[in-house]
Parts: C-alpha cells; structure tokens; sequence
C-alpha cells in the first residue's frame, strides 16, 4: 500500500492514477489515523512553503512523515514535496521545513532570458547511475517543470540528478530511503512514468 498524503496542495489525483497504472495499491489520506499501516509514502506538492508546513502540522501528518520515514520506508517528495524535506526555504522566513534532509530552498534569480517561474521541459544530468529511481532513465532526459524555487543540499552526494536553468540545481535527491524530484513526473510522459514505474517496484 502506497499512502499519499493530501494536505490540500497537491496534484493528487494525477499521482494517484500514475502510481496505479503500474499495480500500486493506494490510499489518499489528510490524517494519520485513515491508514493502519504502508508501505511507501508519496508527498506531492503545489504551492507556498509555509502554508504546506502549516497544513502538515495541523493535520498531524509532520509526525506522521517523520515517523514512516524513520521505519525506512520509501518516501518520494515531488516539487514543493521534495522542498518541505529540508531545513528551511527562501520563500518562508520564520517556517522550518521537515528538516530529514541537510540543505536549503533557494529561489532562482530573475534573469533577462530566464525567467522565474522555470515552466516547461528540461533536461536531467544524470549524477548517480545507481539511484534505483533511474533506472533505465537515459541521461539527459527531459521532464516537465513548474517552480521558482530550488533545493541546494549541504551534501552535494545525495543529489542524484541535476539540471541547467542559468544555474545548476538539484533536480532529484536520494538519501538512503528518501527520494525527491522537483519535476513533475506524473507530467512528464515516458520518462516520468518510469520514474513512477521505479519508485512502485522498490522494496
């Protein structure tokens, strides 16, 4: 059973349906108590940091993150999801981020041929060929983005792929059971699904 956490600012329904197409049992929860029991987590995302952290905490699903998270169980953030992973964000000045991951959200800086939001395809560059979210994912793959904001990992070892928008950002994350996109793969076609079709078969 996959849970994927709804705290009214996801693209829920589109995981949803992806995660299903390959045989994955799943459960849209807002409240820990809906589900006994999972065995991977999904946080989608789309919105403002701190009112994403606000929702998490209200609906006591913080704890409920952090707790599965803990257990060891695959956990995939997807754009404002893979951002609420670390410590804390430009776009929040007083809100803390989940903090399981070491690192910062940063926002892009307006550019005169680039602008913010990066909306539209993008390549990935392939870091870590043994990331089990990559696998058969052929380097400099594109997928579809939608975000102003950025992650920058104090680690630069978990940043599994990275991609060019003026400057080089971390696109995926891994970090032993955690994994992270700020594409949306549920957007992004043949690429996107085998990320999905990857996180699906993990154990």
């Amino acid at each position: 059973m996959i849970a994927i956490i709804d705290y009214g600012m996801g693209n829920i329904h589109s995981v949803n349906k992806a995660l299903q197409l390959f045989g994955a049992q799943t459960l849209v929860i807002n409240k820990p108590s809906q589900i006994k029991s999972c065995d991977k987590v999904v946080l989608p995302g789309v919105g403002a940091f701190d009112d994403a952290m606000s929702e998490l905490e209200k609906q006591g699903l913080k704890a409920f993150i952090l707790e599965q998270i803990k257990k060891k169980k695959p956990f995939l953030g997807i754009c404002l999801g893979m951002q609420l992973l670390f410590e804390k964000s430009q776009e929040a000045n007083k809100t803390k981020g989940l903090g399981i991951l070491k690192g910062a959200v940063k926002r892009f800086i307006d550019r005169e041929n680039l602008k913010v939001p990066h909306i539209g395809w993008n390549q990935l560059r392939i870091k870590s060929k043994d990331c089990p979210l990559l696998k058969n994912v052929p380097d400099k793959s594109y997928v579809y983005f939608c975000h102003s904001y950025y992650s920058k990992p104090s680690n630069a070892d978990i940043s599994a792929a990275a991609t060019d928008y003026g400057i080089d950002f971390t696109s995926i994350v891994w970090q032993d059971n955690i994994y992270g996109v700020q594409f949306h793969p549920e957007k992004s076609q043949s690429v996107g699904l085998k990320i999905i079709e990857n996180f699906v078969g993990l154990c």
